[in-house]
């Protein structure tokens, strides 16, 4: 009967902060500001990587993908937020929900699974540098890719039937700012042990399968570090490596504290803010601290303003300088 109840398909209201009117339009004007830097720091990585021929590397083939998902991925979310946020309606149509539901979950997988993709191509290029270029071929990188993205329709497209077909009993209050797993989940009034289990077990694929990756990945490239003799070389290379951790950390950390614990234990405040934290600030800050700090990419910027750039001798390889010189 609850199925037959929620077949209507009416409209979802999204809570989200409306219990907080004091704070709405500052978090407004917090998620416009970020949001732009967001579309600035990642267009501008996309338009580069495919201007400047010195950038048509490995490494800057995924970080074009990363921008790409993140602006996807924020763009699904921001518009509606800050429409909900701005005004008394907090409304979203039924299938603009299940839209904002898939979406989410296909480019949010995906990302996890690119991280550690990247964190491969760092280990090859520092542990391997002799054999990056044989390693890295332009295959095995649209390969590589390519299993990040399947990796991420799949989790949407097993998880998010299950998450829509659970039955509500007429409710349509989504205690969140977005149609986010999570919470769908908590509104059900059947049993969810099942969906849960799923939940959990592909959320160990793609959550802590590529993180253990990344942190093995790290450990490589961080005794291979340890070897170099200039202790110049090596606190560079610390500093860009934990940069790149803080990252993958802060995004796979709220990751995890948000999709492998039981419904049950799922604390809805900390769950928005959260959600907010690791869907707008971490996508605003991924392009500085992967790339709008590196020498290459300063100098691609020039060259495409037109500004005269310094040519330098590029022995080692593009991916030295963003390692070392970031």
């Amino acid at each position: 009967m609850g199925r037959d109840n929620d077949s209507d398909q009416q409209p979802f209201i999204l809570l989200g902060f409306s219990d907080r009117p004091q704070l709405e339009k500052i978090l407004f004007a917090f998620v416009l500001v970020f949001y732009v830097l967001t579309l600035v720091g990642n267009m501008a990585i996309i338009v580069l990587s495919i201007a400047d021929s010195r950038l048509h590397t490995p490494m800057y083939f995924f970080l074009g993908n990363l921008s790409f998902l993140d602006l996807c991925f924020t763009t699904s979310i921001v518009p509606q937020l800050l429409r909900n946020l701005w005004g008394p309606d907090k409304t979203i149509s039924y299938h603009g929900c299940v839209a904002q539901l898939y979406i989410y979950m296909v480019l949010g997988s995906t990302e996890c699974v690119l991280l550690a993709v990247m964190s491969y191509d760092r280990y090859v290029a520092v542990c391997r540098p002799l054999h990056y270029t044989v390693v890295m071929h332009p295959r095995l990188c649209l390969q590589l890719v390519t299993v990040a993205w399947f990796g991420g329709f799949l989790n949407a497209f097993v998880m998010c039937p299950q998450t829509m077909q659970l039955s509500r009993c007429g409710h349509h209050k989504v205690d969140h700012f977005l149609c986010e797993m999570p919470a769908l989940i908590a509104m059900s009034c059947e049993d969810t042990m099942l969906v849960e289990a799923f939940a959990f077990v592909l959320g160990v694929v793609l959550l802590l399968v590529p993180l253990s990756l990344i942190l093995l990945s790290y450990g490589m490239i961080a005794a291979a570090v340890l070897k170099i003799k200039s202790a110049a070389g090596r606190k560079k290379a610390f500093n860009t490596c934990s940069s790149h951790l803080t990252v993958v950390s802060l995004f796979y950390g709220t990751i995890i504290y948000m999709y492998l614990q039981p419904a049950n234990s799922y604390s809805q405040d900390q769950g928005k803010f959260l959600t907010l934290f690791y869907t707008i600030v971490t996508p605003s800050v991924n392009p500085l601290i992967y790339t709008l700090r590196n020498k290459d990419v300063k100098g691609a910027m020039k060259k495409l303003l037109g500004w005269e750039i310094v040519s330098k001798d590029s022995r080692g390889g593009i991916y030295e300088d963003q390692v070392y010189e970031t």
